[in-house]
């Protein structure tokens, strides 16, 4: 900071305190909550916690978060035409997370066919 400025910035300081003006702050007398970015390298820390600070939401995070939406819907849905239609959403919104990643196999989202697979299984069971 300039020399002259920063005195001047701690005179304000003081003089806010001593006229009492952080004494109801939210918050005052608790810890302050830190997060825990050990896990974020050391490079990146800085870009996330201002694209977190902008209340930024990655678009992978907005479709997995999507995705859960559409499950807890196609949970509660009686009508097998309204089903089918959620499900092809569903499986289409799964692909597009697992072809932005670069990522194995191994971890991407499984599409939901388990339901057609039952009702066709089900039909041969019966004939």
């Amino acid at each position: 900071m300039i020399p002259g400025f920063e005195r001047i910035v701690e005179e304000r300081i003081k003089a806010a305190q001593a006229n009492g003006d952080f004494d109801h702050l939210d918050g005052s007398g608790k810890p302050l909550e830190t997060a825990n970015d050990a896990h974020i390298n050391e490079e990146l820390r800085t870009a996330y916690k201002i694209l977190k600070n902008a209340d930024y939401i990655p678009e992978e995070v907005e479709l997995r978060n999507e995705i859960e939406k559409t499950e807890d819907l196609l949970a509660n849905i009686e009508d097998s035409a309204e089903r089918y239609k959620t499900i092809k959403k569903l499986n289409f919104m799964i692909m597009k997370v697992n072809s932005s990643r670069n990522s194995s196999v191994m971890f991407e989202i499984p599409q939901k066919y388990e339901l057609r697979l039952v009702e066709r299984l089900d039909k041969k069971e019966i004939e």
